[in-house]
């Protein structure tokens, strides 16, 4: 039980860490070109990591790895998920751009059910979808205005599929935690996402201004702690679990709108703040009210689906 609330605390501070990456993103988009924000969102991440490996005692030894297709399968999903999450936070406002995210926690539970065969429990279920109740009024008032922007639907789209890809990468995660360290996942996925944003430069970078620089070396920073930090807790409780508490990266999207960009949200979209925030405290306080929470069942994980 320690571990699994250990878990929860790391999945809290790394959802903070990645609504202010995805604050710094938003900002440098105004200049940059994805995939140059991806360069720079991975590579200054590899920073953290490879700080953390050496407090941890497992650098260069923790580089050392005998599943790579598990890491390059891994992120390649990251490395999508990324992008199209850049492309959907240059398009739309934090707030509708995180709540198009809230679709990959739903896409967790059956793919973790199915590919690392967890049983979450009654709680779990209900604070899901009670959180996607709440990201569907987040998305109301956006969806019912008349003549929505090619913009808009631009990255509504890329959330989507962002949504989609998110899933499958958290799965991996879960798979690969099973023998791997959370730094050497993080530093091989920093290190494929690099590699793919420097793989655009020949499509046309930004000379960025000073300002727009701090942006992408911000991005990169709380990146990497963010992914450390996430990848910390899907090692210690079930990815079903830990779901629910993604929810409360709506607040800081909320407070990052209006403090920084003045966008005030509608008062459907409070209502929905409001049910995402319901749908974590129902899992945190789940045991109390007698819902037991499930147990991460790694030893049914068949090897081949493990790599």
């Amino acid at each position: 039980m320690n571990s699994v609330w250990s878990g929860i605390g790391l999945r809290l501070a790394a959802t903070g860490l990645f609504a202010v990456m995805s604050l710094f993103v938003r900002l440098a988009s105004f200049e940059a070109p994805v995939g140059q924000i991806m360069f720079w969102r991975s590579s200054v991440a590899l920073i953290p990591i490879v700080l953390y490996l050496m407090w941890r005692r497992q650098f260069p030894r923790g580089l050392r790895t005998a599943r790579p297709f598990g890491h390059l399968k891994r992120s390649t999903f990251g490395l999508v998920s990324m992008f199209f999450s850049f492309l959907s936070l240059a398009y739309l406002p934090l707030a509708l751009a995180t709540a198009l995210g809230f679709l990959a926690p739903l896409l967790v539970l059956p793919v973790a059910m199915i590919m690392l065969r967890e049983r979450p429990g009654i709680a779990v279920f209900t604070a899901t979808f009670a959180g996607f109740a709440g990201v569907a009024l987040m998305l109301w008032p956006t969806l019912s205005t008349p003549g929505i922007d090619t913009g808009v639907l631009i990255g509504i789209g890329a959330g989507l599929t962002m949504a989609v890809t998110t899933a499958f990468a958290k799965v991996q995660i879960k798979a690969l935690t099973s023998t791997e360290s959370a730094g050497t996942i993080a530093f091989y996925f920093a290190l494929v996402c690099s590699i793919g944003g420097l793989l655009t430069l020949p499509l046309g970078w930004a000379d960025p201004s000073p300002e727009t620089l701090i942006w992408l070396i911000g991005a990169g920073l709380t990146g990497g702690f963010a992914h450390i930090f996430m990848t910390e807790a899907l090692a210690r409780a079930p990815a079903s679990t830990l779901s629910a508490f993604e929810y409360t990266a709506m607040i800081w999207a909320l407070l990052l709108d209006v403090t920084v960009f003045s966008l005030l949200p509608e008062p459907v979209s409070l209502v929905g703040a409001f049910l995402i925030v319901l749908a974590a405290a129902v899992v945190m306080f789940g045991e109390k009210i007698g819902v037991t929470v499930p147990q991460p069942d790694l030893a049914a994980i068949p090897a081949k689906q493990a790599e």
